[in-house]
């Protein structure tokens, strides 16, 4: 099962199809099991697990010449097997939420004293009108809970969200807390969410690698201070995603411009880390395995630093898979890459199927799979290919992110492709002169200098190209909302692929019209009744003249006699 695609003089190549149905049914899975109880998550793995079986028995019976229905059967069979196995990780969610620890708690609503372990970074929640302070949200583990005078131990996650105080606590750390417990909303895993009623009190702390990785970006931040204000605060944000520092004014130009994809640890940053590090493995004249290992363990160092969470995880799958499908244009063999990696990650957390970063994620690196290499070629020999990658990378992802932007988000950025491909090239210096500085800021802060100057200036640079782009006229064009604009924007991605290969091909163009030319051509001797064989041009009679049809550079003209 596949599709063949060519480039040019290329060969063909074939597009391996096999695991899209096994996206499509583990993804439709996880998407409704978020939303349902334990018992109809645990009925859907049944009847996928009994699909699947009675396909993979067809299969099994099917004759060895029919060798395409054994094909087809069996991708099917895959495709439920995993779909039930997703199901199956959603009913244990679910029933964690209905008849877990937390359960009775959370639906008598009361103050509760509980036990928890920190899981995850603190992070700054924006609650609009709210008055009293900052409040933080935090992921944690529970321990135990104390709920009328009765201790409950048990496993459960859950987000806790507090005042001053808790902008302080660090993975590792154990603490106790009063507060109450509240239902999270349709869509999320957590089984609770803990509003917490006071500062956290530490009681415990074990070693957590986060720990460490939230203080050496704390030092990363204090060594780049000395910066201005917007390469100061965009700086750590490129680099590891922390954006505390991030001026409100840039952060909404940069909104504007489409560029808020730069603040935070994304596949991109990933796939320069991993290349960084394949490039250095070839200097060293590493072999490929040693070079594939190296480069592996380079980024998950760069995973640890920059903090081990859901999205970062992501983002160094689809980086990998990404940066695979520009080597060597392997556009079959990547797709199959992305959908092993998009089922992994959703057999792992079926919750990311409402995540929209994994959505656009997944978006942006299937363009870059499908589109990228092929965009590039089209683009003249002449142009240098860095040039030509820059140009195309974002254009791609760009295509296939447009309809789910527009449909969160209704409004349309025409700069945003521009202002991406100019600021492309300085991506790449602030992400591998950031990263050498993260670890230098923490143990030779003075010998950091240099690689923050270098990585500051980039993104002053990047900084200053959202500013000007957000204050040109029509920078921010609003655009229909629902469905209609999902669907112009779907329209208009088409029409920019037509529009892109119409202006890089003149004369596949010009081969276009002179074939439809012809096919106009032979449309009119047929309505004239003439074969354009055998006749030659047509005539007809027409008011009493012969009329002769005869075509000129083109062109239809009429001559009467």
């Amino acid at each position: 099962m596949g599709l063949e695609s060519t480039d040019g003089a290329a060969s063909p190549r074939r597009i391996d199809l096999r695991l899209v149905p096994a996206v499509l049914v583990t993804w439709s899975v996880a998407l409704i099991c978020t939303f349902v109880d334990a018992i109809w998550c645990a009925a859907v793995a049944t009847v996928l697990a009994l699909a699947g079986a009675l396909l993979l028995v067809r299969a099994r019976r099917q004759l060895p010449a029919q060798r395409r229905p054994r094909t087809i059967a069996a991708t099917l069979a895959v495709a439920t097997v995993l779909g039930a196995a997703v199901a199956a990780h959603g009913a244990v969610m679910a029933n964690t939420r209905e008849e877990g620890p937390l359960a009775e708690a959370v639906a008598e609503g009361g103050g509760i004293l509980i036990h928890v372990l920190i899981t995850g970074t603190p992070e700054e929640v924006r609650v609009p009108g709210a008055s009293g302070g900052e409040r933080w949200s935090v992921t944690a583990t529970l321990v135990d809970v104390t709920a009328k005078g009765s201790v409950i131990q048990g496993s459960a996650d859950l987000t806790v969200v507090g005042g001053n105080g808790w902008q302080d606590v660090r993975p590792g750390q154990r603490v106790r807390t009063p507060g109450t417990l509240k239902s999270v909303r349709e869509g999320q895993t957590q089984a609770a969410l803990l509003s917490a009623s006071s500062v956290p009190v530490v009681v415990g702390s074990a070693f957590d690698v986060r720990y460490w990785a939230a203080d050496v970006r704390t030092q990363f931040v204090a060594a780049s201070s000395w910066l201005a204000p917007d390469p100061a605060g965009l700086m750590p944000g490129m680099v590891t995603g922390d954006t505390a520092a991030l001026p409100e004014s840039l952060e909404a130009d940069m909104k504007t411009t489409g560029m808020t994809h730069l603040t935070a640890v994304s596949g991109a940053n990933c796939s320069l880390v991993l290349g960084g590090f394949i490039l250095l493995a070839r200097c060293l004249r590493l072999s490929r395995p040693a070079a594939g290992a190296f480069a592996a363990c380079g980024l998950m160092a760069f995973v640890v630093m920059v903090g081990p969470e859901p999205s970062v995880l992501r983002a160094s799958v689809m980086g990998t898979v990404g940066l695979a499908a520009l080597i060597g244009g392997l556009r079959g063999r990547s797709l199959t890459f992305l959908c092993l990696a998009t089922i992994i990650l959703l057999l792992l957390d079926p919750g990311m199927a409402t995540n929209v970063g994994f959505l656009l994620s997944v978006l942006a690196t299937l363009g870059i799979v499908l589109l990228a290499a092929r965009i590039a070629s089209w683009i003249p020999v002449w142009v240098p290919r860095w040039l030509a990658a820059g140009v195309a990378v974002p254009l791609s992802a760009q295509l296939l992110c447009g309809p789910v932007i527009v449909a969160l988000q209704p409004q349309f950025t025409p700069y945003a492709l521009i202002a991406n491909v100019v600021a492309g090239p300085l991506v790449a210096p602030v992400t591998i002169f950031g990263t050498l500085a993260v670890p230098l800021s923490a143990a030779l802060p003075w010998l950091a200098v240099v690689p923050v100057a270098i990585a500051g200036t980039c993104a002053g640079a990047v900084a200053g190209l959202a500013r000007f782009f957000a204050n040109l006229p029509g920078a921010s064009v609003p655009w229909a909302e629902g469905p209609a604009g999902i669907v112009s924007m779907v329209v208009l991605s088409i029409v920019t692929v037509m529009v892109v290969w119409a202006a890089l091909h003149p004369l596949g163009v010009a081969a276009l019209i002179v074939g439809l030319h012809g096919r106009v051509v032979v449309l009119l001797d047929r309505w004239l009744g003439h074969d354009p064989v055998k006749r030659g041009p047509s005539q007809a009679s027409e008011g009493g003249h012969h009329v002769r049809w005869r075509s000129s550079v083109g062109f239809w003209r009429k001559d009467s006699r």
